[in-house]
């Protein structure tokens, strides 16, 4: 999170609505640790990582869906079980929460 921080404060003193990600809960195997972070602009750039490249587009929709309609706070799943992540390429399964919210402090 603090490694994104400076760049986050940059896009609001200039006027960019952003919308920040954070890891809350694991359950099983996830690539990354809890408080990881992620956050996008209301262009499209993308600042952290929640998962690796795993699931980051769909935070990206989800964030953008954020600015663009209920600024809402919300807390979001993504998860495969071992089978699933394993047909699609990935080693194992696991479950992830993020906690998204926009970012205006």
């Amino acid at each position: 999170m603090r490694d994104i921080l400076p760049a986050l404060e940059n896009w609001r003193r200039s006027g960019k609505r952003s919308a920040l990600a954070r890891v809350v809960r694991i359950e099983g195997s996830a690539p990354r640790e809890l408080g990881a972070a992620m956050a996008v602009n209301e262009d499209g750039e993308v600042l952290g990582s929640v998962s690796g490249g795993c699931i980051e587009g769909a935070v990206v929709e989800e964030a953008r869906a954020l600015l663009a309609g209920d600024p809402t706070p919300k807390v979001v799943s993504f998860g495969y079980s071992d089978d699933d992540a394993f047909a699609v390429g990935l080693t194992c399964g696991g479950t992830i929460d993020l906690y998204l919210e926009v970012f205006d402090w």
